[in-house]
């Protein structure tokens, strides 16, 4: 005789699953819609403010980052929760293929993040902001 104790049945336990997963997909896209949002408001207000300068336009890029990837997050734990129970292959493999491209993407705004943050570091401390576009014998922001 084998005793089997089952909390929530499987057929349940992925009922309950799948309304978490919408919980949090939801948190993930309402945390990127709110980052988007924000930052267009912080970007009309700093144009009509006349203040469209670097510095400005770096601090609403990297608030806009840290939203995207906090949702991104988000977006990933949905994922891991929609294969919890008893994942197929298939789903193992979707589930890899979304990881992967999430997290490059994650990888890429931390990059991105982490250079305007030392940008706007330099700037503070009174450097000059390097222009990446100019060459040797080219003056910074020369056009031509």
């Amino acid at each position: 005789m084998v005793l089997s104790w089952e909390v929530l049945p499987e057929s349940d336990l992925r009922e309950a699953i799948g309304v978490l997963v919408q919980v949090v997909e939801t948190a993930g896209a309402l945390i990127i819609f709110v980052g988007a949002v924000w930052a267009f408001v912080r970007f009309i207000v700093t144009v009509v403010r006349g203040r469209g300068h670097v510095k400005g336009f770096n601090r609403i890029r990297l608030t806009l980052g840290r939203f995207l990837v906090l949702g991104l997050e988000f977006q990933l734990a949905g994922d891991v929760l929609r294969t919890a129970v008893a994942p197929s292959f298939t789903e193992i493999g979707q589930l890899a293929a979304i990881a992967a491209i999430r997290t490059a993407l994650n990888y890429f705004l931390g990059r991105e993040i982490a250079h305007e943050r030392a940008e706007l570091e330099r700037e503070a401390e009174g450097e000059p902001q390097r222009d990446a576009g100019a060459g040797p014998g080219r003056a910074q922001g020369a056009v031509g």
